[in-house]
């Protein structure tokens, strides 16, 4: 912009940033009441920045630089992609070692101090955590020509939850003496956010074609996802009786409150997102 126009930033016109800070679908946290962080290349764009966003939420949080900014935001998406990835972790070994991993998690989230709770789930998805923590991981590598471990750590850790939920999936039709090789297998919620129509790097979409490569037929119930992003591969249910007739099993991966999880009691289920204690589904 600078040798474009001939003009100074932070001067004649100014430069700031503030990266994004949602969670959809959350009602209590919201746009306006979740703290702002703001940042400008100068004081003087830093304070245009902030008149700008203190007409638009309660609270800013002002830092250095756009870099302190945008290492804020990845660091955020970081935390939690590392602590999912633990839980994820702890929650295949918990189930091989006989654990009820879910009752444990609930056990240590009593504890007021020194923990806060992550649940186990079928992979990661949206436009940040798959991405914002891989982006630091290859800036550190190009500048600096160091692995950032704890990403890579990570990244394998939750790449690998679809692979699991469809391997617990093949064992859990197995016992019913079905082969995962021609059964058809309802997938109930496909974005990657309950009650969000987001299936961004949705762990569903890699569930959904590692069942097509085993020879299952997918069909799907999602009435958020909007139609022209819909895999037309895909066959898009309602989920009610008729439905529940022609699958052999199902798995819960996005379980959005307008979906009457009910219905799959008596068809074997695997519950990726502990949604549905004390029922007949096996949880993830």
């Amino acid at each position: 912009m600078e040798r474009g126009s001939g003009l100074k930033a932070g001067e004649d016109f100014y430069v700031g940033y503030s990266p994004e800070r949602i969670d959809p679908g959350n009602k209590t946290w919201t746009f306006v009441n979740t703290p702002k962080v703001i940042s400008g290349v100068n004081e003087a764009s830093l304070e245009k920045v902030r008149e700008i966003y203190e007409q638009l939420v309660e609270k800013t949080v002002a830092v250095s630089t756009p870099k302190e900014a945008e290492l804020t935001k990845l660091l955020e998406n970081t935390f939690r992609h590392v602590n999912i990835a633990l839980v994820n972790e702890l929650a295949v070994f918990a189930h091989q070692l006989g654990v009820n991993r879910w009752e444990s998690i609930e056990a240590a989230n009593s504890k007021p101090f020194g923990y806060m709770k992550f649940t186990p789930g079928p992979g990661v998805g949206g436009h940040c955590l798959p991405v914002d923590p891989s982006y630091l991981s290859w800036q550190v590598r190009r500048k600096l020509g160091a692995n950032f471990r704890f990403v890579e750590l990570v990244n394998d850790v939750n790449d690998h939850m679809p692979d699991y939920v469809v391997q617990r999936l093949l064992t859990l039709l197995n016992r019913t003496k079905k082969a995962l090789n021609g059964s058809t297998v309802l997938v109930v919620g496909v974005a990657y956010k309950p009650d969000t129509g987001d299936q961004r790097e949705s762990p569903s979409l890699k569930i959904i074609e590692l069942l097509q490569e085993y020879g299952a037929t997918v069909i799907a119930a999602d009435s958020h996802v909007p139609a022209f992003q819909w895999n037309k591969d895909i066959e898009r249910l309602e989920l009610n009786e008729e439905t529940l007739e022609r699958a052999d099993a199902a798995v819960v991966v996005t379980p959005h409150s307008d979906l009457d999880l009910s219905l799959l009691e008596g068809l074997p289920v695997l519950d990726t997102r502990n949604v549905m204690e004390g029922s007949s589904a096996e949880r993830l």
